[in-house]
Parts: C-alpha cells; sequence; structure tokens
C-alpha cells in the first residue's frame, strides 16, 4: 500500500501557461484563480495564462502566481483522487502551498502573504548587491568551509539550499558568491549562476523577514489537517504557534530540502505526489530518495500513471 506524501514547488518552477490547462477543465481551478484575484486586486489568472514571462518572474508576482497554481492542483487532484498525504512539504515558497492545503492558512490570506514576501524580499536588498549561484560535484562540507573562508569585511557568502547532495546553491554578497565560485571550479566543481533579484535564504534579508514578522502577525492560523515539514528544521511543525517564527525564519535560513526528503523516506513514505508548475521536485527526488515513487500532477503522463 501507498503511503503519500504532497511536495509544492517555490520560485523558479513558474511559465506562462501554468494552470490553463487544468482551469479548462475543473471548475474548481477556475474558482481557485478568481480567488487569487479578488484577493490581491489584480488578474493573476491573465498573467500566469498569457502574460510576459519576465513580468511574470517578478518576484512580488511569481510568489502568488506560483501558489495559486499550486493550490488549484491540490484542489483538483482532491476532487479526483481524495487521498489525502501523510505529510506534505514545500520547497521555500512552497511551504506556504503546503500550509495552506494543510488548513493552516486560508488561501486569500496566503496570496496577499506571499505577494507581500515577494515586495519585502526584493525591497530588502538593492538589486545587483547579492546574488546566488548553484554549485555540483563538492562535498557539501567543503562548500560551507569555503563559504565561510570567503565572509568577512561585511561581505558574506553561505549556502542557502540544500536541494539534494550533488545540488547545493550558496547566496550572498555578489563578489563574495563570485570568488567563492571561482575557488569552486578550481576544485573542479560546476558552478552555474542563478537569474534571481536577490540573495534570498541569506542573513542579507533579514528586513524582508522583519517585514514578513510583523506581516504574519495580522492573520490568524488554523490547525493542521496533517503533517507539513518546516524548511527551517526538515521535520514537521508541532504546532500552529510555531507558524509564524518557521516562516519568518525561513526568509534568512538554508532550505533544508535534502534532510526533509530522507525524513519522508524514514517515515516509510514510499509515493510523492509534486502539485504545482514543472516537474523540479519530481527531478530532485531522484537524487535524493529515489526509492520515492514522484509523480508530477503538471505531466499528462504522470498525472495518469499516479491514478494507477
Amino acid at each position: 500500500m501507498n503511503r503519500i506524501a504532497f511536495v509544492f514547488p517555490g520560485q523558479g518552477s513558474q511559465y506562462v501557461g501554468m494552470g490553463k490547462s487544468l482551469c479548462e477543465m475543473s471548475s474548481a481551478a477556475r474558482e481557485t484563480f478568481e480567488e487569487a484575484n479578488d484577493a490581491i486586486g489584480f488578474d493573476l489568472k491573465k498573467l500566469c495564462f498569457e502574460g510576459d514571462m519576465d513580468e511574470l518572474t517578478r518576484t512580488e508576482n511569481a510568489q502568488p502566481a506560483i501558489l495559486t497554481a499550486s493550490v488549484a492542483a491540490f484542489r483538483v487532484y482532491m476532487q479526483e483522487m481524495g487521498i489525502e498525504p501523510e505529510f506534505t512539504a514545500g520547497h521555500s515558497l512552497g511551504e506556504f502551498s503546503a500550509l495552506c492545503c494543510a488548513g493552516v492558512v486560508r488561501f486569500q490570506d496566503a496570496v496577499r502573504i506571499v505577494r507581500k514576501r515577494g515586495q519585502f524580499m526584493q525591497e530588502a536588498v538593492a538589486v545587483g548587491v547579492g546574488s546566488m549561484a548553484a554549485i555540483g560535484g563538492i562535498a557539501q562540507s567543503d562548500i560551507v568551509e569555503e563559504c565561510m573562508r570567503f565572509s568577512g569585511n561585511g561581505h558574506i557568502v553561505v549556502v542557502s539550499n540544500y536541494n539534494s547532495p550533488d545540488q547545493i546553491v550558496i547566496s550572498g554578497h555578489a563578489g563574495s558568491v563570485a570568488a567563492a565560485g571561482e575557488r569552486f571550479k578550481e576544485m573542479g566543481g560546476r558552478v552555474i549562476p542563478l537569474k534571481v533579484s536577490a540573495p534570498f535564504h541569506s542573513p542579507l534579508m533579514q528586513p524582508a523577514a522583519d517585514r514578513l514578522k510583523e506581516e504574519l502577525l495580522k492573520y490568524n492560523y488554523g490547525d493542521f489537517k496533517w503533517p507539513v515539514i518546516s524548511n527551517v528544521t526538515a521535520v514537521p511543525y508541532p504546532g500552529k504557534d510555531k507558524v509564524i517564527e518557521f516562516l519568518s525564519m525561513q526568509v534568512v535560513k538554508p532550505v533544508r530540502w535534502q534532510a526533509s526528503m530522507e525524513y519522508l523516506k524514514k517515515q516509510g513514505i514510499n509515493m510523492a505526489i509534486e502539485l504545482g508548475p514543472q516537474t523540479v521536485l519530481r527531478n530532485l527526488m531522484k537524487k535524493n530518495e529515489p526509492s520515492i515513487k514522484t509523480f508530477s500532477y503538471d505531466n499528462d503522463e504522470d498525472k495518469q500513471a499516479a491514478k494507477k
């Protein structure tokens, strides 16, 4: 018997046209996009379906757009399949989708919160001051050590994402990220600069974390229908009283995705459904825990396979 987890993607998974096929087949998906439009006062659905990619990728647009597409996919899945998960997890922004689907954050509240989160993150650091890069082919301990070596004199570079054994992301001041990147190349590693507008999940995001905490205090939170794994701790939230603290910390702390997937494996999870745009988390699962069969609900073949 399958023990199922749901996983929800973060920024970078957006594309023009996301959610459109779901809306063409499901009134639940259409209603989800309409709710989002009402919550933030502009036509998010039009931006997702036929907008400009650069405009969609702006972090204050991408965050509510991905969350809405993810919640729409969840609602359609529950209508079609109705099988509840034993655990859920979301990658960075995706944690908000996971909390929303677990009944902890109301959907319209979540849309408003992540739009603000995007604005806060963009405004925390001037464009060009920070950057991020994906590193492969280097041991995690060596990456951490070199980041410490290239941090100093008011400039920092830190690990921002532990995505898989062979995919680590670093974040911080642009000069320090570039210098560390050159060192990793010398060590035989792969370095891919990321097209991001700010150094996410680094201490440079502290102004955004502070503003997000103030915003989160304005809302009420419900009880968990099922466990949600925190990016900060890589284990489930102990209760709703930790939501504000963990979501605020998440902005400046690394995403512990590899450890989160290891936790699912230890709990006996053997199947995961990715709810949201693209197949990023399905692909990462193959590197983290290949024995957990993962299906993306944004892929027609996967969707059919998941129903069997």
